[in-house]
C-alpha cells in the first residue's frame, strides 16, 4: 500500500470482476486502489469449473494468482480493508473504509458480488457451496447422475427441474411448505418422474458440509447426495444505492453494456450487476468496465 490518497479509480471489490478490471486499467497506467475485505462469496466452494485455462482449480487459488499478477503493475495498489461510505465531492469521489481511511478519485467501480441469505435450515449455510450449489454449470458435471435435490417452489421450482434434469434424473423437489407450482407445472414434473415433497425441512444432516440427508419436522428422513438452491440475495455493499445508483427489480445494480451505472462516473461488474454469478462473466465484466472507464477518461483528457 502507498500513502497516496488520490487515485483515478477506485473499485471496491478486489475478487474476480474487480482485479480484472484493475488490470485493464493498471496497463492503461491509470492510478488504481483496489479495496477489498478478503470475504468473496463463493469462499466454502472447494473447486470452480467452467473457466476455461482453470477448470478444476479452488477458486483462492485463481484469485490469488490473479492478485499476484494485477500487482505486478505499479500503477495499481490493493488495500484490504471495507469500504462503508461514499459521497460526491467536487472532483469525484470519497470512499471512507472501517479503519478510518478516506480516499479519493475521479471514478468508481463497484465489483462487490452479493450476499446470499441463507435459508433457516440447520446446516444449510455449512454445505453451501459444497453440496448445497447454486449453479449446475459450476458444479453440474461433477455432481451427475447422483441422488440430487432441488429446494425451491413456484416456478423457480418448475426451472431447476427442467434444467437440472440435464444432468441427472434423480430427482426430487423440496418445496419446504405447500406446493406453489401450478397443475401444469406439477403435471409436466410428474410426467418426467420427478418427485415433489411438500414437507417442512428442518435440517441437512452433513460431515464437513457434504450432506447426507434431510431432516423433517415430522423426523422423517431423506437421502440424498446433492442440493440445489437459489436463495434470496442482497447487495454485499451498499454504498452504490447510497450514491444514487439504481437497481433493477432483482435487486441487481442496473447497467448498460458497459457497465456504466445510472450514476455518471461510477461503474459496477460481476455478481452485483448480473444473475449469472460464475467466474468467467465476472473476469469479462470487470475487463469492459476496465477499459469503458479508461476510454472515457482519454475522451475527457483529450478534450481539455
Amino acid at each position: 500500500m502507498t500513502d497516496n490518497k488520490n487515485f483515478d479509480v477506485i473499485i471496491v471489490g478486489g475478487s474476480y470482476a474487480g482485479l480484472s478490471a484493475a488490470m485493464s486499467l493498471g496497463r492503461a497506467l491509470r492510478s488504481v486502489l483496489i479495496i477489498d475485505s478478503g470475504l468473496p462469496c463463493n469462499r466454502q466452494t472447494p473447486h470452480s469449473h467452467n473457466f476455461i485455462t482453470q477448470d478444476g482449480e479452488k477458486p483462492i487459488v485463481i484469485a490469488e494468482k490473479a492478485k499476484k499478477q494485477v500487482l505486478k503493475y505499479d500503477t495499481v495498489k490493493f488495500l484490504t480493508d471495507l469500504a462503508v461510505n461514499g459521497t460526491k465531492t467536487d472532483k469525484g469521489f470519497e470512499i471512507t473504509t472501517q479503519s478510518g481511511k478516506i480516499f479519493s478519485a475521479k471514478k468508481l467501480i463497484f465489483a462487490t458480488g452479493l450476499k446470499d441469505k441463507m435459508l433457516n435450515i440447520k446446516g444449510f449455510s455449512e454445505c453451501w457451496g459444497i453440496t448445497v450449489l447454486h449453479c449446475p454449470y459450476c458444479h453440474g458435471y461433477e455432481v451427475r447422475n447422483q441422488k440430487t435435490g432441488i429446494f425451491a417452489n413456484g416456478y423457480g421450482a418448475f426451472h431447476l427441474a427442467r434444467l437440472i434434469r440435464n444432468w441427472t434424473k434423480d430427482l426430487t423437489i423440496f418445496t419446504n411448505g405447500k406446493s406453489e407450482l401450478t397443475k401444469e407445472q406439477t403435471d409436466e414434473i410428474k410426467r418426467h418422474n420427478i418427485s415433489i415433497v411438500e414437507k417442512e425441512v428442518t435440517s441437512l444432516k452433513h460431515k464437513d458440509g457434504v450432506v447426507e440427508e434431510i431432516i423433517f419436522a415430522d423426523n422423517s428422513t431423506f437421502k440424498l447426495e446433492v442440493i440445489y438452491s437459489r436463495p434470496p440475495f442482497e447487495q454485499h455493499c451498499k454504498i452504490p444505492e447510497l450514491l444514487g445508483c439504481e437497481l433493477t427489480e432483482q435487486g441487481l445494480i442496473k447497467v448498460d453494456a458497459l457497465q456504466k451505472t445510472t450514476v455518471d462516473n461510477i461503474f459496477a461488474c460481476g455478481d452485483n450487476t448480473n444473475p449469472l454469478r460464475s467466474v468467467p462473466y465476472a473476469v469479462s465484466a470487470g475487463s469492459i468496465a476496465g477499459v469503458a472507464i479508461n476510454n472515457a477518461m482519454t475522451e475527457e483528457e483529450f478534450l481539455k
